[in-house]
């Protein structure tokens, strides 16, 4: 004969109450082992350069000096001209690529072929010193005048970047337009469109959203090869806190003062970046990205929600 027994207890009692889970979390040693190594190295940095013969001073002195100040604004000109003619070319060579004529293509390739093939520092050198092969430039209805009057420092440097820059500009469009799929090409001739109203209309606004991330790298990337522009004479950042740092004897302290507006230009176009790509992502993400403030705001909630559970 069995019995059975009622684990529940007698009839109309609530059942006893789960007990509390108690977590006991991860020990990560490793983490913590690494975090006390990085610190110390940093420290042992600062200690260095704190010991170092460095005149901290003379950085804020000259930090808004006049001719500093027109480096910078250079470095900023030259870098959004040579951005402009990079991308504008980059995206005609990038339609000649894909091209079914034979010709167009195989000049867009050459093109790319030897621009991303030869040091743009060596671009550079070459349009400042073509004044030794050419006397004279001639187009004979538009524009005649000797070389080196022609082939100013600001000319050099912009030819020497923007037509460099387009060669990458051609493949970053190049996999945008491949990006997007045939059928919307189709769709579009099917209603009647031309080619280049297709490309236009249809293809490149879908293809912005794999163009952009890269051009924006590249721009940043930009931004920091002007500082070869020193080789043409051209008066940019790099130029000009060079000179001041002869002058005053502060070369080292005026070095790490072109870096700290190079750190500050290059912050301010991340952030762009950042919110041209989250301009771009409508249609492509369910939500959003958070911006950076909205992701402090989340992180200083999370904070106070985790601080008030553990007082409760």
């Amino acid at each position: 004969m069995t019995t059975k027994i009622d684990k529940a207890g007698p009839v109309g009692t609530p059942p006893p109450a789960p007990e509390n889970i108690k977590a006991i979390p991860v020990r990560h040693y490793g983490r913590w082992v690494a975090a006390v190594i990085t610190i110390a190295l940093l420290a042992l940095l600062i200690s260095a350069f704190a010991r170092g013969d460095v005149n901290w001073g003379a950085i804020p002195d000259y930090f808004f000096d006049g001719e500093v100040l027109k480096g910078v604004r250079n470095t900023v000109w030259i870098t959004i001209l040579s951005m402009v003619l990079g991308v504008a070319l980059g995206i005609v060579l990038a339609v000649m690529r894909l091209s079914k004529n034979p010709v167009t293509a195989s000049i867009a390739w050459g093109y790319i072929w030897f621009f991303r093939g030869t040091p743009v520092y060596v671009q550079l050198l070459v349009w400042f010193n073509l004044g030794l092969v050419f006397d004279y430039i001639n187009i004979m209805p538009i524009y005649k005048d000797e070389w080196s009057d022609f082939m100013t420092p600001f000319l050099a440097a912009l030819l020497g970047l923007g037509l460099n820059e387009a060669a990458y500009m051609a493949e970053i469009c190049r996999a945008g337009i491949q990006s997007v799929d045939e059928g919307q090409s189709e769709a579009a001739q099917a209603l009647g469109m031309s080619h280049a109203k297709t490309l236009r209309r249809v293809v490149l606004p879908q293809a912005m959203r794999v163009i952009v991330p890269p051009t924006g790298n590249e721009f940043i990337n930009m931004l920091k090869t002007t500082s070869l522009v020193i080789a043409v004479q051209y008066w940019d950042l790099l130029q000009a806190t060079s000179e001041v740092g002869q002058n005053s004897g502060a070369t080292a302290e005026m070095l790490f003062l072109a870096a700290a507006w190079y750190l500050i230009l290059t912050s301010v176009l991340s952030m762009g970046q950042y919110y041209l790509e989250r301009y771009y992502a409508h249609g492509s993400s369910r939500s959003l990205p958070a911006t950076p403030l909205q992701r402090v705001r989340a992180n200083l909630l999370s904070f106070s929600n985790r601080s008030g559970g553990v007082g409760a």
